[in-house]
């Protein structure tokens, strides 16, 4: 590395760690204001990051004042460090972008790739979307999207309720940004680490995207079917059409797969999505009216 490469990478890293703090201070505080929720998100949340903040507090000081003298380890302390400024830089300004393009291909749909799927995905503007889609999802997956902050902290209870109730019924509390964050950043499955990640994403893309933008990306990648990604192909794939043409009937099944992509099945059409697009159909009704999604759905 070239010494005018290597100051040009140092004074970038020195910008950037600069708004690593200021972003994850917003964050903090965003956090602890959201302690006062029980469960929020996970359950014990409060005490699992602060059990995390001690364990990397301690982690650092073993390493500034006695690890890092050790020289395998200070290569590997700076291994680290520069993994940790590629990986927020490259998120960062993937963020930055986010607000723009849509993601050029998200880690669930490599992963389809790589399992043999066909990747089916025709991105468009939320303005060539059809209303009934933009609410059918809207009534299907979070009827507070235009209201909250990026949780649902109801519904996340509920969903944490049930759980513990049905152990093998899992049942998902996440808002349309959670899912956002989690496809456009992240990878599937569960675990804390992945879901701490994801409400980091979840409240950046609050703070930089808009309702509308979050809303088109989320339409654009989520998967509608195996290897169909966005309400675009899935129009295409189910119904030869494109989605701002889409019918209310149309659209609630579509929205009605949403929950188990794989195996709620609109071609050929599961008893799951039958049963679920009647409901869906009946909460667009009484959403529709509602100025703030009217507004979205324009």
């Amino acid at each position: 590395m070239s010494l005018n490469y290597r100051s040009r990478w140092n004074l970038i890293k020195k910008i950037f760690f600069i708004i690593f703090l200021i972003h994850t201070g917003w964050f903090l505080v965003f956090l602890f204001q959201k302690f006062n929720e029980v469960d929020f998100v996970v359950s014990n949340l409060r005490s699992k990051v602060l059990l995390v903040c001690t364990l990397l507090t301690l982690i650092f000081l073993c390493y500034y004042f006695w690890l890092r003298k050790l020289p395998v380890v200070n290569k590997i302390g700076v291994a680290v460090k520069e993994t940790f400024f590629i990986c927020y830089i490259s998120s960062f300004l993937y963020l930055l972008a986010g607000i723009v393009i849509n993601p050029p291909l998200t880690i669930t749909q490599l992963a389809n790739l790589l399992g043999g799927n066909k990747l089916k995905r025709n991105y468009i503007s939320i303005n060539e979307m059809g209303p009934n889609i933009k609410l059918a999802v809207i009534a299907a997956e979070d009827q507070l999207f235009p209201d909250h902050d990026g949780f649902d902290v109801k519904a996340i209870k509920k969903a944490l309720k049930f759980n513990n109730r049905h152990p093998d019924r899992q049942r998902g509390g996440s808002t349309i940004s959670q899912q956002t964050a989690k496809n456009v950043f992240l990878w599937q499955g569960g675990g804390f680490f992945r879901k701490g990640l994801e409400v980091y994403f979840t409240f950046s893309i609050e703070k930089f995207w808009t309702k509308k933008t979050i809303l088109e990306r989320y339409l654009n990648i989520a998967e509608m079917g195996r290897g169909i990604f966005g309400v675009q192909a899935a129009s295409k794939a189910y119904f030869n059409k494109n989605a701002k043409d889409l019918s209310r009937s149309e659209a609630t099944m579509i929205a009605a797969c949403l929950r188990n992509p794989k195996v709620f099945t609109v071609k050929p059409l599961s008893r799951n999505v039958a049963y679920l697009s009647n409901i869906i159909s009946r909460q667009m009704s009484n959403l529709g009216a509602d100025p703030d999604i009217a507004a979205l759905l324009r």
